[in-house]
């Protein structure tokens, strides 16, 4: 334990390990996806001893809830500071650019939310593929925003558009290993909406 760990409390300390468990999970969880993720490989990649993850998370699929809940809060992070933007406008491209600028990521592992969705979409049990939903509903809904902001017409569509791009351009870069995907269909986005009213 490190000094600056021993001078916390008790409570903080365990909501710092809660909070690098979930950090953890978010990202082993996208690089591996859930079926060939183990808690141990969540532990590790937290630093923190396999039996001590149960103490904060009784579940695989409590821990793929808290990844989901990771990626919502990093979406709502990204997306609060977009909202600083002078313009609808800008804020959508400052979004297209943020999804470029992780391509390769994407090219490596696809869309996090969506590859996650993916695969939670094919258990036969249910709950988790809905709150992956929800993620992806949030984005949704702030591009939505964005256009009705905008005066476009359809904004609902437009959203449905502009995310299914997004998505289709990472499932691609992925596929195809090829990060300069997410570069071209990111500038023929951007040059879309700004050529649109």
């Amino acid at each position: 334990m490190t000094d600056s760990e021993k001078s916390r409390g008790p409570r903080a300390r365990a909501a710092g390990k809660r909070r690098q468990l979930t950090a953890a999970a978010a990202r082993v969880l996208h690089e591996q996806g859930v079926e060939r993720t183990t808690i141990a490989d969540i532990a590790h990649a937290a630093e923190v001893p396999a039996g001590n993850v149960y103490y904060y998370f009784k579940t695989k699929d409590e821990l793929v809830e808290a990844a989901l809940a990771e990626h919502s809060g990093q979406l709502r992070e990204l997306t609060d500071a977009l909202d600083r933007l002078p313009d609808p406008r800008t804020r959508l491209n400052g979004l297209i650019e943020a999804w470029v600028s992780g391509r390769d990521t994407a090219a490596r592992y696809g869309c996090p939310t969506g590859t996650l969705a993916a695969e939670l979409g094919k258990r036969e049990e249910g709950g988790l593929d809905l709150t992956a939903g929800q993620v992806v509903r949030q984005l949704l809904d702030w591009v939505e925003q964005q256009y009705r902001e905008i005066g476009a017409v359809d904004p609902g569509g437009r959203a449905l558009a502009l995310v299914g791009a997004y998505q289709g351009m990472s499932l691609l870069s992925h596929a195809l290993r090829d990060p300069e995907i997410m570069t071209r269909e990111g500038e023929r986005l951007i040059r879309e909406l700004d050529a649109s009213a």
